[in-house]
């Protein structure tokens, strides 16, 4: 084999070693990109999605709006609206509330 035939042969090797290298590199490269993108997409969703706070309580329902509300209903019962029993349930619902 001669001078030319060793260095072809030195220049094949270096050749596909040299590709060999660059692929690997590459499809590194890929893997690390996905981890990247798919890292960001978690941050993402985690920014993204509103955190829940329980509704707060309502405010308790002042003097004058509790007698206005048992006043309506006297007037419903007065009326023949309500029953005793349905005016007594509501009575109650109002003044827990």
């Amino acid at each position: 084999m001669g001078l030319i035939g060793g260095m072809a042969r030195t220049a094949v090797v270096a050749g596909t070693a040299t590709a060999v290298s660059n692929r690997v590199s590459r499809r590194q490269a890929n893997r690390w990109s996905q981890q990247e993108e798919a890292q960001a997409y978690e941050q993402q969703q985690a920014y993204a999605q509103p955190q829940y706070a329980p509704p707060p309580a309502p405010a308790p329902a002042s003097q004058d709006d509790t007698i206005t509300q048992l006043q309506k209903l006297g007037e419903l019962r007065a009326a023949g609206v309500l029953t005793e029993q349905e005016f007594a349930a509501q009575k109650a619902r109002i003044l827990a509330g």
